[in-house]
């Protein structure tokens, strides 16, 4: 009798090997697709995926001839589900991409009507939330915008339309209902820094297509709030049980721990709780994160398929174990859907269906193909969750659980033919089984995932496995329960805050020893690669000649070091941080940062979100901190700097009573102040000492200071203005150079001609946020350099600007690894002035 085909010889025996082909190639394409730096046409991914079709064919062909090898099967499996999933993500993104906010409508006073589609985060600044669009109007004349938008609703003056010009702080939102505004929008435009979040693949990947603000100026219409309506009712419910609790818990921070647990509101938790909790390892428990739906699902089909045991005919019907089952799902669903479906939830959810769907129809694979269709699964609903580090680590952590399994190790006692302990004794070796296999687990985890955190992140928690084994249990089994049943019955989500508070007071003190977490520079993928797999060598149940060849592929990604100067040359990296200044100065061997970048809120600024990773990917220890003057948009993020760099100076121009010196004692800066690192001179050219006295804007006492090494010249020059610059020029400094970072951003209040005369710059540099309420930079500014013969490059289209004095070569980072969904301005400022 003939084999079956699905049974045939070689790999065609191993049970989940056509379905896994399959998988791995749709995987495999969708990244493919990922890397692309502009979308194709619709014809060509419609051919991809007919040649999808034809290799599926030729599969079912060759797989009924038991001649073909079975290599070749799986190959045209494999290439089938490359092709399909590239044509199938590259449809998509098209699809979502004629959604992109016309250029002619940004910056527009656009009147829309619509409904908030979710729950609003309000800080000190006001409130932002998501609104789907019903309709929108230009001047009485219905205009085409993306179906849905990230708004901000501003109070105090932010996001005016014209500078000081106050606005009324923003009422109370709530999900579903339906508002009438005048709004300003935007394309969506993020950061561009290296190793940075991709803040435009995020709005990509939630729907998001413009962002902008809500008008409230006294010439603008006033906002209307139309009635209510039924849509979104979880969003409705996630908001009235966050709201709750911040009133059942007296705490406002571990209010917003509770929250995070119950609603999945991660912008609840304070900061300086997230700091704790990511050098302690555990900022994965305080999110919806895939484990505690996980838990989740087996409590509830615990649950289930106990009371379903009760009634035999329930049973009869359908076994309590797939009663369970289902039910687990299904409630894991509710409980993921409540917290606000977050890419994680999904991701666990799309994972629980594709095991249960295969337990339930009994058939067994081996845990490789039950991986690939998970990941599988997940892509095909969400191909863009390839590029987010939390897919990484949790399928790298499933799957070195499955792969460093006993298997077939020693049984246990009772197994051999010797009874168990009675009584308590029973009990205690249960419990002392179960802690040493939890430790186990965690260890092997933390192990295999410690190269695949330094690619991601740049740090590893060096105390995280203590913390783990204290933390987990503790928020799984105690504060997570609690704060779930506290919807039922509100005094419980205080017993929560409690307990949470314990840990915390734990973790605070673990984050607090010196060496709590390690930082490498980030390598480069292929070394991230082979750390991972020399992590899962490690981690596997192999013999110790086999696991230790694990070592040596760990040792790229620890040892890593990026290229530094030569001694004598210098890099200048302009970081892309918004509306405002911040940048890097390293010679062979010392780093300088000048300026901090802004403050975004109490909870944001540009050291936390930019300047703190990017130090940390680099390897930067700085040996200076140089505040060109007191401005937020110049020392927003020095407190996360410093505190992250402590043994860098401080030098600013700021005045005795800023709270800055508190926190590192420093030099006030002054003309005449020199000094030399590795062969590069650096020299302040102003302010004088006696301008802190006589100054009364803040602008005039920016610090300006010149580099020089390699035959070249670099000029910080802050936010001096026309009369600084004079003063510059009567005084005979050295202002000739080959890159300047241009005063004030660009205003027309600096600038003038005899100063960039005097400098003629090869390279400007404009630091300035994307339509940046200002107008910087002004059209006659670039006008002015662009006569004199400079190239022009603002952080708006470049990104993070990275120059070296060997050879004056400039890099953008924007053009460094471009995608599709990254914005893409129409020109440059130094091709057309004014546009930007």
């Amino acid at each position: 009798m003939s084999t079956p085909a699905s049974v045939g010889p070689g790999v065609a025996r191993r049970p989940g090997v056509w379905p896994g082909a399959v998988a791995a190639g749709w995987i495999m394409g969708s990244a493919w697709q990922l890397q692309q730096a502009s979308l194709l046409d619709a014809p060509v991914y419609m051919a991809f995926v007919a040649m999808a079709s034809v290799f599926a064919a030729l599969f079912a062909i060759k797989n009924a001839a038991s001649m073909v090898p079975p290599w070749m099967r799986v190959a045209l499996l494999v290439l089938a589900g490359m092709l399909a999933g590239h044509g199938t993500v590259g449809l998509r993104a098209l699809a979502f991409a004629g959604q992109a906010l016309a250029p002619a409508l940004e910056g527009r006073d656009l009147r829309v009507q619509g409904m908030v589609a979710a729950m609003p985060q309000r800080n000190e600044g006001g409130v932002r939330f998501r609104f789907d669009v019903e309709s929108a109007t230009l001047q009485g004349a219905a205009v085409a915008v993306p179906p849905r938008l990230q708004l901000g609703w501003y109070g105090g003056g932010w996001g005016a339309g014209v500078v000081g010009e106050a606005e009324p702080a923003p009422p109370a939102l709530r999900a579903g209902e339906r508002w009438q505004f005048t709004v300003r929008l935007k394309a969506p435009h993020g950061n561009s820094n290296p190793h940075g979040f991709d803040y435009e693949l995020w709005l990509w990947e939630q729907g998001i297509a413009a962002t902008g603000y809500v008008r409230t100026g006294p010439r603008d219409p006033p906002p209307q709030r139309l009635e209510g309506s039924t849509r979104h009712p979880i969003e409705q419910a996630r908001q009235a049980v966050r709201d709750a609790i911040g009133l059942a818990v007296a705490d406002a921070r571990l209010a917003g721990v509770v929250a995070a647990l119950v609603t999945g509101d991660q912008n609840a938790i304070d900061r300086a709780d997230w700091d704790v909790y990511r050098a302690t390892g555990v900022a994965h428990l305080m999110s919806i994160s895939g484990l505690h739906i996980t838990l989740f699902a087996w409590l509830a089909a615990a649950g289930i398929g106990a009371l379903w045991r009760r009634s035999g005919r329930l049973c009869l019907a359908l076994p309590a174990p797939s009663a369970g089952l289902l039910g687990g799902l299904l409630l894991a669903t509710g409980y993921a859907l409540f917290s606000g479906w977050g890419v994680p939830a999904q991701r666990t959810i799309w994972m629980l269906l594709a095991t249960s769907l295969l337990r339930l129809s009994g058939v067994r694979w081996p845990w490789p193909a039950v991986c690939l269709l998970a990941m599988a699964v997940v892509v095909m609903l969400d191909p863009w969750a390839l590029l987010q580090a939390g897919f990484w680590l949790s399928f790298v952590a499933v799957a070195v659980l499955f792969a460093a399994a006993p298997g077939d190790g020693p049984a246990p006692a009772h197994r051999k033919g010797k009874h168990p302990a009675p009584g308590w004794a029973a009990a205690a070796s249960g419990a002392g089984s179960r802690l040493a296999a939890l430790v186990r687990e965690q260890w092997v985890v933390s192990l295999a995932l410690t190269p695949l955190s330094l690619l991601l992140f740049g740090q590893v928690s060096v105390v995280g496995l203590l913390a783990n084994l204290l933390a987990i249990p503790w928020v799984t089994l105690l504060v997570t329960p609690l704060a779930l049943l506290g919807v039922l019955y509100a005094p419980l989500w205080q017993l929560a805050a409690t307990a949470m508070g314990w840990l915390g007071r734990v973790l605070e003190a673990l984050a607090a020893l010196p060496f709590a977490t390690v930082s490498v520079a980030a390598a480069p993928l292929w070394a991230g690669v082979a750390g991972v797999l020399g992590g899962v060598l490690l981690a596997m149940r192999l013999p110790p000649a086999l696991r230790v060849l694990g070592v040596p592929l760990l040792l790229p990604v620890l040892l890593w070091q990026p290229v530094r100067p030569a001694p004598g040359d210098f890099s200048v990296l302009a970081a892309d941080i918004g509306q405002g200044n911040a940048v890097l100065v390293q010679t062979a061997g010392h780093a300088l940062l000048y300026d901090s970048g802004p403050r975004f809120s109490r909870d944001s600024d540009a050291g936390h979100r930019v300047l703190v990773p990017l130090l940390r990917a680099q390897d930067v220890r700085l040996d200076l901190l140089l505040l060109s003057h007191r401005d937020s948009d110049h020392t927003g993020g020095a407190a996360a700097v410093l505190a992250m760099q402590p043994r860098a100076g401080l030098l600013a121009a700021l005045e005795e009573s800023h709270p800055l010196w508190a926190q590192r004692p420093g030099s006030r800066c002054a003309a005449g102040m020199h000094w030399r690192w590795d062969g590069v001179d650096f020299t302040v050219l102003h302010p004088q000492p006696a301008d802190y006295a006589a100054a009364t804007k803040s602008n005039a006492l920016s610090c300006v200071l010149r580099v020089a090494g390699a035959g070249r010249v670099v000029l910080l020059a802050g936010d001096i203005e026309a009369a600084q610059e004079a003063r510059l020029l009567a005084a005979g400094a050295p202002l000739q150079a080959d890159l300047l970072l241009v005063p004030h951003h660009g205003s027309k209040t600096s600038s003038t001609p005899a100063f960039v005369q005097a400098v003629q710059p090869r390279l400007a540099v404009v630091q300035a946020g994307y339509r940046n309420r200002f107008g910087h930079p002004a059209p006659e500014v670039l006008a002015r350099y662009q006569a004199h013969g400079s190239t022009v490059l603002d952080s708006a289209h470049c990104g993070a600007l990275l120059w070296h004095s060997a050879d004056g070569g400039v890099r953008c980072q924007r053009d460094a690894a471009p995608r599709y969904w990254h914005h893409r301005m129409l020109v440059n400022c130094s091709d057309r002035p004014g546009t930007c």
